[in-house]
């Protein structure tokens, strides 16, 4: 296939890219400066500029672009940046599938498992309704943005938990990366009860589900999840444990919201028993069934 990736140079994407070029695909990196190579092509998201014709050229498109969530606090400037920087990318991108004169067949754009909001005590899967808070708010905006794409492209929004492991992007290391920066340094905590739902994924069946949907016929909502769910309590332990650190502190829901504000709540408290059902259901087999060998190819063990 020749799949276009906006995103590429990110922790996931470049990962996907080196993914995709082993699998002997053809990978297009969509970047904001200008194209140094053939490989390159070259857009402005935020001004909705991209060459319409690049669409004819390729078989698929991989949306991966977004300010980060693990840059923190979430200022009332960056929670904007958060939402435009996603419905951006993902609306000129579609806006160019739908100026082509023979869209690509398959798009597949980033999503995150945030649609749910907080769902102590339940199990979810991808035919759960929408919760609410912030990043509910900022999916439902993102992923209406990618159904702007022309009926005939099959359009696959990839909820995304958190993800573990070590890439070499830009931001390698994602979310987890500042936690295991903490337990490092010995002060790894108990994060308010402990008993919340982390909804993880190993960097590699993230990247291996990506490639496993742009081959696939499912359309939709999928959820990128580990298919053992494990709560933050577990995740903490077994990352203490693998670095021969302490976990014996713990911090009150009251401290980290002083402290993190709004991204306490959703991104470290909030609980979300996330199983990914359609992945299951379209045969895809999980490298990483337990967050304990995910954290364990995280740390390079």
């Amino acid at each position: 296939m020749r799949v276009l990736v906006a995103g590429a140079s990110g922790f996931i994407g470049a990962e996907l890219v080196d993914h995709l070029t082993a699998g002997g695909h053809d990978v297009v990196r969509l970047v904001r400066r200008r194209a140094l190579s053939p490989d390159e092509a070259s857009w402005s998201p935020a001004a909705g500029i991209i060459d319409f014709t690049l669409m004819d050229r390729v078989d698929a498109v991989v949306n991966l672009a977004g300010a980060s969530l693990a840059r923190i606090p979430w200022t009332k400037g960056y929670r904007r940046e958060i939402l435009d920087s996603r419905v951006s990318t993902t609306r000129t991108l579609a806006d160019a599938m739908r100026k082509a004169r023979r869209p690509p067949s398959t798009f597949i754009s980033a999503s995150a498992v945030g649609y749910y909001g907080d769902r102590p005590g339940e199990l979810i899967t991808e035919y759960s309704s929408a919760g609410t808070g912030f990043l509910a708010g900022v999916v439902e905006k993102w992923e209406a943005a990618a159904r702007l794409a022309p009926d005939e492209t099959r359009t696959v929004t990839v909820r995304s938990g958190i993800v573990v492991g070590h890439g070499h992007g830009h931001s390698h290391g994602g979310s987890l990366k500042r936690v295991a920066a903490f337990t490092r340094l010995g002060v790894s905590a108990r994060l308010g009860t402990g008993g919340q739902h982390w909804p993880w994924i190993a960097l590699a069946d993230e990247v291996g589900a990506i490639a496993h949907l742009l081959d696939s016929d499912v359309s939709g909502p999928v959820n990128l999840a580990g298919p053992t769910p494990a709560t933050a309590d577990r995740v903490m332990t077994a990352m203490a444990e693998r670095m021969r650190r302490p976990h014996v502190f713990s911090v009150s829901e009251k401290l980290l919201g002083l402290v993190l504000g709004q991204a306490a709540e959703e991104l470290l408290l909030s609980s979300q028993k996330v199983r990914p059902q359609r992945l299951i259901d379209d045969g895809y087999r999980f490298e990483h069934a337990t967050v304990e060998t995910a954290l364990d190819a995280m740390l390079g063990r």
